[in-house]
This record gives C-alpha cells, structure tokens and sequence, in this order.
C-alpha cells in the first residue's frame, strides 16, 4: 500500500499570501481526515513575524478532535520550537535541512553542518518524551542557487538524520525541477544502501512532472509520498506557477494503478473546495479541477 501525507495545512498554506484563521485552518484538517487522510502535518512553530501563516499552531492543536489513528505533526526549526511542540502533547514532529549549501544558508542562516547539530538535542529530547522525529532535505535534485545536486550530496544528510533518531526522512524535489533521470538514479542508488524503507518522496508539480517522478521512485520501493490538497502552496521560486503536487492527483493515479490507499476522492475535494474559498484563488490541482 502506498501511503499519502498531507501537507496541505503546512507547507501549503505557510507558502500562501492569505492568512487562514484558526478557525477555518481547524475545519480544513477535520475535512482532510474525513477525507481518509490519516497523516496530516497542521502547521509550524516558527516566527509569526516571519511566517504569520503559521501563527497559532498550538490553538489549531488545541482546537483539533481527530480520531485516534489519525497522526498530525508540526514543522519546527530550533529547540525553541521544539518546546513549543512538546508543550501541546503532540507526538510528531519534522525539522528539516537542505542538500544545497547555498539552499541552507539563504533558506535558514546555517550550513548543513550547524543544521544538523541543532537537531542532535531536538532529537534527544523527543526521545525521551516518545515524540517521533521526521526529516525534511530540501533540494535534493536542483538547487536554484547550484543547480543540479548529485546523489552523493543527499545520502550523507540522510544518514546523518536517521541517525539521529528520525524514523523517516522526506526526500525534497523543492522547485519541481527532477528529472525522470535525477529520480532515477537518487532511488536507485539509496536502494542499493538500503534506505529506501525510510525515505519518502516531496516532489512539487512546477513544471508538470511530480506525478511521472512518483511513478518512478515507487519502483524503487518507495512507498510514502507528501502531498497539498488541491496542489495548494505555489514554489516560492517560481511566481505563479503550482508548487506541491495536489493530493487529489497522487490518489487519481494510485487508483488507475489499482494500488490501495485510503482516501475517498469525493470527500478530498470538498476539502479543497472549501480552503480554495479562503485563500481566494483557483487551486493548481489537475484533478481537483476537473473533479469540482
């Protein structure tokens, strides 16, 4: 079974200009679970200066009645937000570097290096409080500061993240510029070292090719994949263009496939519909468009 992660209420909306409530941020994710996802990561304990999107994260957590099997986690960046995380009783959380210097250092002020040293004690502390670490690498194929990024430059910030304690590490295509080829190779090689049951794919749709590079890296055993409802959450490095894939085009296509997976089409578009209401323009989402 291929499962799908719902990134819709995080790194969709904190790439949107429109501030959500909390109240309606609240009313996406009880949507989304209705929908069948079981997975949906509800935000981020960052600056609210800095990213306002994501301001009263622990209000929508406060506010959230899921089922039990329902998992949510929350972005943080330091061990500041990591307190604030732990603070809610949350038991998931992500942290997240880069493959790309360059990426890293215009991204979050740190070298990969300093990145991951701030994750040492976040990872400590979550295991001592049975809260689950997952990792984010963003640039893993092109960096739009360096360009194309080889393998040998992702593997070691993979590593080093399971290491740590993270029980899964999400592989970023973060401008939506892989190629068949750069998917291929990535997977196969992390495949042949035996990581492949701990990696996920993050693949964006900017330039129309997210769903073809799942395709590929499920080949490899890859079996976890994120995704935006309605492909909310445009690239930040190319205006106006579609960011994350939209999950109503992975579950379309898992379901041609006649691979198993859990979430009702239906029940997901009304889940866009009614966050495409509030943010306030038409959703990037092939399938959600044409399924309305």
């Amino acid at each position: 079974m291929i499962r799908v992660k719902e990134m819709g209420p995080r790194d969709g909306l904190q790439n949107e200009k429109q501030i959500i409530s909390i109240e309606d941020r609240i009313k996406y994710i009880h949507l989304l679970e209705q929908a069948g996802l079981d997975y949906i990561e509800v935000g981020a304990f960052v600056r609210p200066d800095l990213i306002p999107q994501m301001a009263g994260t622990d209000a929508v957590i406060d506010g959230l009645d899921l089922q039990e099997h329902t998992e949510i986690s929350v972005l943080v960046p330091n061990i500041k937000g990591f307190e604030q995380a732990r603070n809610t009783g949350i038991k998931e959380i992500a942290v997240f570097t880069a493959a790309s210097e360059t990426f890293n250092q215009k991204n979050i002020n740190a070298s990969i290096a300093e990145s991951l040293q701030r994750f040492i004690e976040i990872c400590k502390q979550a295991d001592d409080l049975n809260i689950k670490v997952r990792g984010y690498v963003s640039t893993c194929f092109v960096c739009p500061f360096e360009g194309n990024i080889s393998p040998e430059q992702v593997i070691p910030v993979i590593e080093k993240l399971l290491e740590m304690g993270c029980y899964e590490v999400s592989i970023g295509d973060t401008i939506g510029k892989a190629t068949l080829a750069q998917t291929r190779t990535l997977f196969e090689k992390t495949h042949h070292i035996g990581l492949n049951g701990w990696l996920a794919g993050h693949f964006h749709d900017t330039y129309g090719q997210a769903i073809d590079n799942i395709k590929t890296a499920m080949e490899w055993d890859v079996k976890t994949f994120d995704a935006s409802s309605g492909g909310i959450g445009g690239c930040p490095y190319a205006p106006g263009a579609p960011g994350n894939v939209g999950t109503e085009d992975v579950v379309q296509m898992l379901q041609k496939e006649n691979i198993e997976n859990k979430v009702n089409l239906t029940a997901l578009v009304k889940a866009s519909s009614f966050i495409e209401k509030k943010i306030g323009h038409r959703l990037a989402s092939k399938v959600y468009q044409e399924e309305k």
